[in-house]
């Protein structure tokens, strides 16, 4: 008998809840924490924060996805039936895509509304501020549970890091609509 699609709908959300989850941990554990480092993920991670608009390469990113869609469906598979576990298993990768998205856009475009830009300020705190805090980079939620949530009213940005959308490139301020929330500090980008 196939799974009555509120089965189906709760299977989905607990996916996409899941890659939340996932996505703070792999973050705070894999790529700050000096006790697991170096790492699979830790090493694109450094380079990331490093470098500011570096990102690995996507077909690195697509084998993740790739692999992780059939690890995931296979485990739930031996567990429940197929319409749940593509339900699942479609959440939680299509949440990481999502992220991919809202990550990379958060470099490279200014924030869209209140949510757009509270997720820079909360990202940037954890880049330029206090890498040990706001390891959730589409929600805060994990970071509030597990106690590395810490507000931000402005972020203090290196100007060799200085994301493009930021700053006016003839003068190298920032902008004035971002200014009671960024700062750049140091030499020229």
């Amino acid at each position: 008998m196939p799974s009555a699609p509120s089965t189906i709908f709760l299977a989905l959300a607990l996916g996409i809840a899941t890659w939340s989850l996932v996505e703070y941990l792999l973050h705070r554990f894999l790529g700050h924490d000096r006790r697991t480092m170096p790492n699979f993920f830790s090493v694109e991670h450094t380079r990331h924060h490093t470098e500011g608009d570096y990102f690995a390469p996507a077909w690195k990113k697509g084998l993740a996805a790739l692999v992780t869609c059939a690890l995931v469906f296979s485990l739930l598979r031996l567990v429940v039936e197929p319409s749940v576990a593509v339900a699942y298993t479609v959440g939680f990768v299509g949440m990481y895509g999502i992220y991919e998205l809202v990550h990379r856009r958060a470099h490279t475009h200014e924030g869209i509304g209140a949510y757009g830009r509270y997720l820079r300020r909360h990202h940037f705190h954890h880049h330029f501020g206090n890498p040990k805090a706001n390891h959730g980079v589409t929600s805060p939620l994990w970071d509030l549970v597990f106690g590395s949530y810490e507000p931000v009213e402005a972020v203090r940005v290196p100007a060799k890091l200085a994301m493009r959308w930021l700053v006016d490139p003839a003068t190298g301020a920032v902008w004035e609509r971002f200014a009671p929330h960024y700062r750049v500090t140091g030499g020229a980008r």
